[in-house]
């Protein structure tokens, strides 16, 4: 089994390069740059599909022979606006040069030119809440599969406030047995409140094959090849994430951990 804790190889340019090889699946991959102003970052989508984000900044982005413009206009991922992001198709070439200091996540999986180049949010991405008392976070969904945008891709980004956890009650999507569950990669990009914080994310299976708890920290990337993933954020650290899922089948279906299903149970009762 592949490390499932990747750290950032530095603290500019391209600190993330996460492909199906390196992590030893078949369809996520995922990429991180930090930029100053003036510094570029260019690549070519080949087989993927892309979505970049961007995660916070601005940058002026050229794509699939289009200017798109300045994207981006938060300049901390911690004030929660909704995110500036742009669908690519296979075969494009994009270009992003930075006009402050930027974050940019560049989201993979496997293409088939069903969908053209698109800007996604902020217009109709909107922080929801989801849970209830500490399992309370807060979600913009930028590509989900209510939204029909994308091949492959599941992309949405979650704000887990101090002392709460999230991914729970613990559950997996690890099978392609649709409707039931379907099977889809996915990682995380973690961010931390104040940056010197750090985050629990757990990855398990109900046999217990894998089992492995990890401590989290700014910048970190996690890596949920199968089982359960909960992850939950220390009183005085603000947790944030983006995830990026993909398989066989763009639909997101689930199972609960049997063990802890019944918290499910409980607070969709009550709610």
């Amino acid at each position: 089994m592949p490390d499932l804790l990747r750290k950032p190889t530095g603290t500019s340019g391209k600190v993330h390069d996460i492909t199906p090889q390196s992590a030893g699946w078949g369809y996520v991959g995922f990429g991180l740059y930090r930029l100053q102003p003036g510094e570029t970052a260019a690549e070519v989508t080949g087989s993927t599909e892309v979505i970049l984000v961007v995660v916070e900044g601005k940058a002026a982005i050229t794509a699939a022979g289009q200017d798109w413009g300045i994207l981006g206009d938060r300049m901390d991922v911690f004030e929660k606006t909704p995110p500036h992001c742009l669908y690519l198709p296979n075969d494009s070439a994009w270009s992003a040069t930075a006009t402050t200091a930027c974050t940019l996540a560049i989201c993979t999986a496997p293409g088939k030119s069903g969908y053209k180049a698109a800007q996604i949010g902020p217009a109709g991405i909107a922080l929801t809440q989801r849970g209830t008392g500490a399992n309370t976070r807060f979600v913009n969904n930028i590509a989900m599969e209510g939204l029909d945008v994308a091949d492959s891709l599941l992309v949405t980004e979650v704000f887990t406030p101090q002392g709460n956890w999230s991914s729970y009650p613990s559950h997996r999507h690890d099978e392609d047995d649709f409707p039931r569950m379907t099977y889809l990669e996915e990682t995380y990009y973690m961010r931390l409140n104040p940056a010197q914080g750090f985050g629990i994310q757990r990855v398990y299976t109900e046999d217990g094959s894998l089992d492995e708890t990890m401590a989290v920290q700014n910048h970190d990337v996690t890596l949920v090849p199968k089982g359960h993933h909960p992850c939950g954020a220390p009183y005085g650290y603000e947790m944030y994430y983006l995830n990026v899922m993909a398989g066989p089948r763009r639909y997101w279906r689930f199972q609960n951990d049997p063990a802890h299903d019944w918290i499910y149970q409980r607070d969709t009762v009550g709610a």
